[in-house]
């Protein structure tokens, strides 16, 4: 499998285990409108992610497919506005179990140590 498509095929199982573990808390309306909300956000930076109609999460796949050079930069900026977003709706801690959950502890941990300065 070509590297660009190896990372669009990722980054969509990532956002479906994200989703499995966050739609029983919250809903699966809630997590369309927090992840159309993200979308719309991240799109000043990569306008091609609000194409099309239909679920945003649906939406932002076949986005993908469509600019596999660009997924991963995407599903980056993607990633952190909606974490930060649900960080500030439902707190730091559960926000990181739920990714725990989702990801397991070493994508979490590598992840936070990214992020540190």
């Amino acid at each position: 499998m070509h590297r660009s498509k190896a990372a669009v095929a990722h980054n969509v199982v990532l956002w479906q285990q994200l989703a499995k573990q966050l739609c029983p808390i919250i809903g699966d309306g809630a997590f369309d409108a927090l992840f159309a909300r993200s979308v719309h956000l991240a799109s000043t930076a990569h306008p091609w992610l609000r194409t099309g109609d239909g679920v945003a999460l649906e939406r932002w796949y076949a986005s993908l497919e469509q600019h596999p050079d660009e997924a991963d930069a995407a599903s980056i900026a993607l990633l952190i506005i909606f974490t930060d977003t649900l960080t500030l709706l439902i707190g730091e801690s559960l926000t990181t179990a739920i990714l725990r959950s989702a990801w397991g502890p070493d994508v979490v941990d590598t992840a936070a140590k990214g992020t540190e300065t």
